[in-house]
């Protein structure tokens, strides 16, 4: 396993989009990591990587920042065998549980990059490569004096447009107000995308109800979705 960013020159201080906490790793997920992680676990590389001869074939590509335990993401790309997709995470918990989804739904168009994904959307990703990105409920460092440390920030927007295909889609989600009205503010900012509609989302059928979504239900929270595309170029 690489491991999650390499050591940043004297008197520099990295930006990341993450923040590394402590948290066990079970024993199934463990298991995972040594009978699955050699398979589909890519070591991080600073340059492009050919996807087409890493999947074994050409798909649409979606990019996941943060999967978590990757629940939703194995069940989305049960549902969608026809595209890619590509998860990036830290945690070595979170990275076992997925190999271990992955093993159980005999997965194949799953791959993993534990990284900061700041660096590998910068070196690994192509420009106009991805037919969308998932980022779903990043941490919302719900403290004033913490909101610097959320993830989405126009700067990483940017980056994400950059790399979206023409018509590539950027879906965001979260169960915190604030944090969605600033998604809404940062995204809408975006020279390169569009919203796909009036304000937030629906939430769209492909992404998954999770458990800790369905609970938040029941007590009254609310989830808030954000589909911004980048728009085609008119045909000359």
């Amino acid at each position: 396993m690489n491991p999650p960013s390499p050591p940043a020159p004297p008197g520099a201080r990295p930006v990341r989009s993450y923040v590394l906490r402590g948290g066990r790793t079970g024993p199934g997920q463990q298991r995972a990591l040594l009978e699955w992680g050699p398979r589909f676990v890519l070591p991080y590389q600073a340059e492009p990587v050919d996807w087409g001869r890493v999947f074994g074939r050409q798909a649409p590509r979606v990019l996941e920042i943060g999967f978590g335990m990757g629940d939703a993401t194995a069940r989305i790309a049960a549902a969608q065998p026809e595209r890619d997709f590509i998860g990036v995470e830290v945690h070595e918990a979170g990275v076992g549980a997925l190999l271990k989804r992955i093993g159980e739904l005999g997965l194949h168009n799953v791959r993993i990059v534990r990284h900061d994904a700041v660096e590998v959307l910068q070196h690994m990703i192509a420009p106009a490569s991805l037919a969308a990105v998932h980022v779903f409920f990043p941490d919302p460092w719900p403290k004033a004096r913490h909101h610097k440390r959320r993830l989405i920030q126009s700067a990483l927007v940017a980056l994400l447009a950059s790399r979206l295909q023409p018509g590539g889609v950027l879906h965001c989600a979260t169960d915190w107000q604030h944090y969605a009205e600033q998604m809404l503010d940062v995204l809408s900012a975006c020279p390169l995308l569009q919203n796909t509609t009036a304000g937030y989302a629906p939430r769209p059928a492909a992404r998954p109800l999770t458990k800790f979504e369905a609970r938040g239900q029941r007590l009254g929270h609310g989830t808030w979705d954000l589909l911004f595309s980048r728009p085609t170029p008119p045909s000359p």
